[in-house]
């Protein structure tokens, strides 16, 4: 699996989503790699959702590689509570980055899916890229899984139809500077760093969803970054992308404690989502693919990053 795709570095290369917490890290790797025609692209540039605007982008960048990120993207919270936009938002979004994509030429995509496409199989302690299909999605984030799995079933269309290379991105939880730190819809890691800097400077206590049980792969944005480009090169077709570090939520609560001080009550009148969530990595293993960062050391750099900037912080 090592011998993949030549790219020359003067390529055309479109980001979508390119403002966000992936994006940004990406745009970082691709220029340390000697990659110098790169266009990022952010909600304010264009609304993906306008099928004349992203017929507009993709004329005038004409891209050669096209990294699709962007989404419409919430915690458990934002996913139980919108789950109609969601769903219209994020279809639309991912038909007309593809589908104009196509038109434009483009030689391979690889887009942004979420681990919350795999069924809750019963009894199982790891999820393969070939079980996708294999059930319904959980309950509490069905809406985001089901426009991520249509995005999959049009991507594999056009390569039966088009030939059009692409690999679908399973990801695990992300995290990292840039990130949107919504307390209330945010994904963990960004919500608790914000929750417990608020705390730490209102001098109060932090309640927590759930009971901390629930089990994830927590990949720090940089080394997201990484497989990407890694896939990009190499891979084809639905790639599960972590860490292979797995944590309860707990381990992420506790870190964030010993950096505040701040005190914890634990809400356990809310869910905690799907409890366990492992992805077989063997497939992004194949092409040599390491993370370097350890969790306790990326939520540090996170929260100090935020600490610093969170006057101006996405929420």
């Amino acid at each position: 699996m090592k011998n993949g795709m030549t790219i020359d570095p003067s390529s055309r290369i479109l980001i979508t989503g390119g403002t966000g917490l992936v994006g940004r890290a990406l745009s970082s790797t691709l220029a340390a790699e000697g990659f110098c025609n790169i266009t990022s692209v952010g909600s304010r540039d264009c609304d993906l959702r306008d099928s004349v605007a992203v017929s507009r982008l993709m004329a005038e960048v004409a891209p050669e590689y096209l990294f699709h990120l962007a989404a419409r993207v919430h915690g458990i919270g934002g996913n139980m509570r919108y789950k109609s936009d969601i769903l219209v938002d994020n279809v639309l979004i991912n038909t007309n980055v593809i589908e104009h994509s196509r038109r434009s030429g483009v030689k391979k995509i690889v887009a942004m899916g979420s681990g919350c496409v795999y069924p809750e199989l019963k009894g199982q302690q790891e999820l393969f890229e070939d079980q996708v299909w294999s059930g319904p999605p959980h309950a509490s984030e069905d809406s985001y899984a089901h426009s991520k799995r249509l995005m999959l079933a049009q991507l594999s269309a056009a390569k039966e139809q088009y030939n059009l290379s692409s690999a679908f991105v399973i990801s695990g939880n992300l995290y990292g500077p840039h990130d949107s730190f919504n307390v209330d819809e945010g994904h963990v890691i960004p919500s608790l760093v914000a929750k417990f800097f608020q705390a730490a400077q209102g001098g109060h206590s932090v309640k927590v969803w759930g009971s901390g049980v629930a089990i994830r792969d927590f990949t720090f944005s940089d080394d997201t970054a990484t497989a990407l480009v890694a896939i990009l090169r190499h891979l084809e077709g639905a790639v599960n992308m972590g860490s292979g570090m797995r944590h309860p939520i707990r381990d992420i609560v506790e870190t964030l404690q010993d950096i505040t001080g701040v005190p914890v009550e634990w809400d356990s009148s809310k869910p905690d989502g799907q409890l366990v969530r492992f992805y077989n990595l063997d497939k992004l293993r194949s092409v040599d693919y390491q993370p370097k960062m350890k969790l306790r050391d990326g939520i540090r750099s996170t929260y100090k990053w935020y600490a610093a900037n969170s006057s101006i912080a996405r929420r």
